[in-house]
């Protein structure tokens, strides 16, 4: 459950996948007070700053967290599209008084620079608990952290489409880490190879299910996942005795 009352209240830049989820539960656990998530839907697919995420699934996620979510939408034009990732961090500063972002940047200094630009510009901290991880580790570290995860997206070789809707398990994850140093990608994605989606962590109250999914590609490394249906699911504790 999403702690409330910390001293700082924090705004989430989330695109659904798990750089940005994981960034929030560990600004959780630094007793920040989580009080939206901040997503942004490129009209443009190829947009440097965003993933383009489900609006539909994002809304389960809102749902999971039980936080409040400002969606904006941006014709995804390199540049142009940080006025409108400033307007949404704008009105969530405005309608939920947030004094710090979180945003899930491992090692791109295009994405890092320009979000700590509009932070500065708003008077807002900037919490960056990825910067600079490890990926390997990184990976590892959110399969022991009980979060369940799947590929929505592929755009580079060398990824196989059995992950697109698969939730990925520690072997998967050591897979993709071998494969990363064969095809030479970056093992977290850090670099656009592929986009993730969080169906279940430990800050949510139900977990999200594909219940009807279809692979489609649209070339020989780009391949997506749709998802015609999705729902919450209960979330089932054992009994302690």
């Amino acid at each position: 459950m999403v702690q409330k009352n910390k001293k700082t209240r924090l705004g989430c830049l989330s695109s659904g996948g798990k750089d940005s989820l994981f960034s929030l539960y560990l600004a959780n656990k630094q007793k920040y007070d989580i009080s939206c998530l901040i997503s942004i839907k490129p009209i443009n697919e190829f947009s440097f700053m965003f993933h383009n995420p489900d609006i539909s699934l994002l809304e389960l996620q809102k749902k999971a967290l039980d936080i409040p979510i400002i969606l904006q939408k941006t014709k995804g034009e390199k540049e142009k599209e940080l006025r409108d990732l400033e307007k949404a961090v704008k009105k969530a500063k405005n309608k939920f008084k947030i004094k710090a972002i979180s945003v899930g940047a491992l090692a791109s200094e295009y994405q890092s620079k320009r979000v700590k630009q509009i932070a500065n510009k708003l008077g807002l901290e900037v919490f960056s608990p990825l910067w600079k991880k490890s990926q390997e580790s990184y990976l590892q570290e959110l399969i022991t952290n009980n979060f369940l995860f799947t590929l929505t997206k592929i755009t580079s070789q060398g990824i196989p489409t059995k992950f697109l809707g698969k939730i990925l398990g520690m072997e998967d994850i050591k897979e993709i880490i071998y494969l990363s140093k064969k095809f030479r990608f970056n093992p977290a994605f850090e670099g656009g190879e592929a986009e993730t989606f969080v169906l279940d962590m430990p800050l949510f109250k139900k977990k999200i299910v594909f219940e009807e999914k279809e692979i489609k590609s649209k070339g020989e490394f780009e391949h997506y996942l749709v998802v015609k249906k999705a729902r919450l699911k209960p979330k089932y504790k054992h009994s302690q005795k």
